[in-house]
């Protein structure tokens, strides 16, 4: 990756680690249409290892909040989708992954957009944890599903939760794309050299913390999630 492309996926990292600092979700659901337009090698090895490293420290700020029965039954359901995405990415021609991201990105900012009310059920966290599973391992965007659960609860659960569920999804994530040969040495070392963007976008959130939650943040990130989904899908079928 030449200089000008490090550069301007480390500014998309720096700017969805900013976001999900303060709102707890939406680091991928920026970054990962804007990293395929970057370097589509990025996605979806690569950008889970920063994603698993701002989960962790989101998940040591935000630990008081954190529902853990919801991120265990979530993780339930993960863990089959998982194989299920991995299965579902190994068997995928090329052609057609600008194309998964793009329309996962739309669908993902269309449900959490959608003011729907779930009750966190058993049920419902694990049929959100699965479909999250497939998303997370084919295009890295794993977080729509569980935000819809919890888009109606108070910041600090969302954030709390959310966390928790993306430390041990990304981990999960990783290994199941490793299985199938989409996660080695070469994702290793791209996602490495994103990490300094995640903690920079991280160490800024902080103080924007409270104007986040109210809502405008988060209108903008689905509004522009949904403008690079398009533009993927644009750029796949001009």
């Amino acid at each position: 990756m030449d200089p000008a492309h490090f550069l301007a996926a480390s500014l998309v990292i720096a700017a969805g680690s900013f976001v999900q600092g303060g709102v707890g979700f939406g680091s991928l659901l920026i970054a990962a249409p804007l990293l395929v337009l970057v370097d589509p090698r990025l996605v979806p090895g690569p950008v889970l290892l920063p994603g698993l490293a701002l989960a962790v420290l989101m998940a040591l700020r935000d630990r008081a909040g954190m529902h853990l029965g919801g991120v265990g039954w979530a993780l339930a359901g993960r863990v089959p989708g998982s194989v299920v995405g991995a299965l579902v990415l190994a068997a995928l021609p090329g052609g057609a992954f600008e194309l998964l991201v793009g329309a996962t990105v739309i669908v993902g900012a269309l449900a959490t957009a959608s003011g729907l009310r779930l009750h966190p059920t058993r049920l419902v966290l694990f049929v959100a944890g699965f479909v999250a599973g497939i998303t997370g391992t084919t295009t890295s965007i794993g977080g729509p599903p569980i935000a819809l659960v919890y888009q109606h609860h108070t910041g600090s659960t969302l954030r709390g939760t959310l966390s928790g569920f993306f430390v041990a999804g990304s981990l999960l994530s990783m290994l199941t794309l490793a299985l199938v040969g989409h996660f080695g040495a070469r994702e290793l070392l791209l996602g490495l050299a994103l990490l300094p963007g995640t903690v920079a976008g991280f160490a800024v959130s902080p103080p924007f913390v409270r104007w986040l939650d109210r809502g405008y943040t988060r209108a903008a990130v689905l509004v522009l999630s949904m403008a690079a989904g398009a533009a993927l899908i644009v750029r796949r079928l001009a």
